[in-house]
């Protein structure tokens, strides 16, 4: 007998070679119904994988990330499918799942495939969903693998089987279709019963440019219509909150392929609400003791080459500049942490200077693939909101804490109350993509697990996500819409310091190497800025809003009122325009609510007359009449409390 040990702790006793889905059918045929999947000592699995000694499990339904993920995995694979039935002779690359759904990567040659199309190849699904197929997982030989797909003409799996080592490879197979793949499964496509195609795009082979570039299909599965149903308005309302739609429409960036592709041009609206943002962060870092700083946008190549970056990220980096003078390499910033050990370095320290906390909004550049670029969340060239902290080892982890406090500081500030923070450390296995010693990544990684548990928390722990340099703590925030963002992030350096050869004398006047925190509350100013105007719908708090009041006169009678109003206004530091069109004064409160104006103030003759303004709030509507100076205390109260968004 073998010993299975369940989440809640207890104890059970089975056969060997008992499966997930046995185990799930001795407790009741409802659950057997629901399971997806199966996590065995850590590791998700196929749930009819037969386990063989003592384990600990967790039975894996819709309900579980890992759930999802497995069914959306095997949707790919139905998709498949029912792409080769249609399409005959289809050529397949990768079908992943992904956060919200699956994709698969196909080449059809010289066809095409159009959005109309989606129908058809859904209803093949739903077609052969209804099968009940098992996934059927089949260890094979390298040899048989790369006989298989060759006689199959498809070369993408041939090149992806070579580099593959014998005795790894595995088949699965439900219906008819066969496809290359590690797994795991749901148990048969009876699970999928709510099909959507979401859209198609396309991806360049492994995501190279110099390879052919391949037909992406989206798509998304749930076990019931309703979820389905929920889904398709959820993305209906993403579309309307789109950054993208919102930024031109609100007037706050734009690109130009002049320009060059991913590098975001701020318009005055949008920089103006940057610039809000980042002294919103700089008031907050200099009463926590900060230091500013500010670094070239240019380094010399073997800076990166000295911290690891270029060796680790160089095909990432924009690439080396070459000088008039000779033998001189420069690169585009890539990050700023390597700057910011050469300002330490400049001048020497003692135990009694730390911690020193260097912060900078220092704009970095990344080469990312052209059709990774998206909007203002992934570009070629972004500020972030940098800040890295050399400190001794006794103070790392009230120092860790204290960060926390700030990133909490900002999310509660912008309305961002549901986060989960990602304990993200290294990989289990494979160690050899980080630097470093096991005894400081341990140290490192020890810091952060007891700085979130004593702050209180909600936290996952992600293995392989962690930096080359060190472990993280990632925030992941969600939205309005219940999406998830990596934001925030906070890092423990061991590394970076040895590299760099950073020191301090220490009260036993002998040289210490400092231990250093990365730190991003926003992660950066463009992605930050992009999920909050998803996140508000383009309606920013009154502190951050562009234009915090719209002046509307309601005749060329009351135009010198309006004046009068917007030059006291500015007066009292509330940022404010008139609406001075020969339009109705209808058209203009509802083209002004459009524009997402927080506050309006209406000016008849009645109001000029009594020295009075008639305020409405953004969708709230009539506030009724007060003084201008009862509008300005209203205002000004709103913005010194930093009114989250509602």
């Amino acid at each position: 007998m073998i010993n299975i040990t369940f989440p809640d702790g207890a104890v059970r006793q089975y056969e060997p070679g008992v499966t997930a889905l046995d185990i799930a059918k001795s407790i009741s045929e409802g659950l057997a119904r629901k399971v997806l999947a199966a996590k065995v000592n850590g590791q998700v699995v196929d749930a009819t994988r037969p386990v063989t000694t003592d384990a600990t499990l967790q039975l894996l339904t819709w309900t579980d990330t890992d759930g999802k993920s497995t069914m959306w995995h095997s949707s790919a694979h139905l998709m498949a499918e029912a792409l080769e039935a249609l399409y005959p002779g289809v050529k397949l690359g990768y079908g992943p799942a992904i956060e919200a759904g699956f994709y698969y990567d196909i080449d059809l040659g010289d066809r095409t495939i159009s959005e109309e199309d989606l129908k058809a190849i859904e209803a093949k699904m739903v077609e052969l969903s209804k099968k009940n197929s098992e996934y059927i997982r089949k260890d094979v030989s390298k040899a048989d693998a790369l006989a298989y797909f060759t006689e199959k003409g498809d070369p993408y799996k041939v090149e992806t089987i070579n580099e593959l080592p014998d005795g790894s490879i595995t088949f699965y197979t439900q219906g008819g279709f066969t496809d290359l793949c590690r797994g795991p499964h749901i148990p048969n496509t009876s699970f999928i019963k709510s099909i959507k195609l979401t859209s198609i795009a396309g991806a360049y082979w492994r995501g190279n440019e110099k390879n052919k570039m391949l037909t992406r299909i989206y798509g998304i599965t749930f076990p019931n219509q309703k979820e389905l149903d929920e889904y398709l308005t959820l993305i209906e309302e993403a579309k309307k909150r789109d950054h993208r739609k919102l930024g031109k429409e609100l007037e706050l960036f734009m690109f130009s392929e002049k320009v060059g592709l991913g590098l975001p041009m701020w318009l005055p609206k949008g920089a103006m609400l940057r610039e809000r943002l980042q002294r919103f962060l700089q008031e907050a870092q200099l009463a926590s003791g900060y230091l500013p700083v500010v670094t070239p946008h240019i380094g010399n190549k073997n800076l990166y080459v000295t911290s690891g970056h270029y060796e680790k990220y160089g095909k990432d980096s924009f690439q080396p500049i070459h000088t008039p003078e000779e033998g001189e390499e420069f690169m585009l910033k890539p990050m700023n942490c390597p700057h910011h050990c050469e300002l330490y370095k400049g001048s020497p320290k003692s135990y009694k200077d730390l911690p020193v906390r260097f912060a900078e909004f220092g704009t970095v550049y990344r080469y990312e693939q052209h059709g990774e670029l998206h909007g203002l969340t992934r570009v070629r060239g972004f500020t972030q909101d940098d800040a890295h902290l050399f400190c001794r080892p006794d103070q790392v982890k009230e120092e860790f804490q204290k960060v926390i406090d700030l990133v909490m500081y900002v999310f509660n500030s912008l309305s961002f109350t549901e986060y989960t923070a990602q304990i993200s450390l290294r990989d289990k296995e494979d160690r050899s993509k980080y630097i470093g010693t096991e005894e400081n990544w341990n140290l490192a990684e020890q810091a952060i697990i007891e700085s979130a548990a004593e702050k209180g928390l909600n936290t996952v722990i992600e293995y392989g996500e962690a930096a080359f340099y060190g472990p993280k703590l990632d925030f992941m925030v969600k939205d309005a819409l219940g999406r998830k963002w990596q934001l925030g992030t906070i890092q423990v350096d061991y590394n970076l310091p040895e590299r760099f050869e950073l020191e301090y004398i220490g009260a036993d006047n002998q040289r210490h190497r400092p231990v250093m925190i990365h730190r991003a509350p926003f992660g950066s100013l463009e992605r930050f800025i992009a999920v909050l105007i998803e996140h508000c719908a383009g309606k920013f708090p009154l502190w951050l809003a562009p234009t915090q009041v719209k002046i509307l006169p309601i005749s060329e009678k009351t135009q010198a009122y309006a004046e009068k109003v917007a030059e006291l206004l500015k007066k009292a530091e509330i940022r404010a325009e008139i609406d001075d069109r020969s339009e109705k004064i209808g058209k203009k409160i509802r083209d002004t609510e459009l524009a997402k104006v927080p506050y309006m103030l209406v000016l008849g003759e009645k109001e000029a007359t009594d020295n009075i303004v008639a305020v409405r709030r953004q969708a709230k509507g009539d506030l009724g009449t007060m003084t201008l100076e009862q509008f300005t205390t209203l205002v000004n109260d709103e913005v010194t409390n930093r009114k989250p968004i509602e």
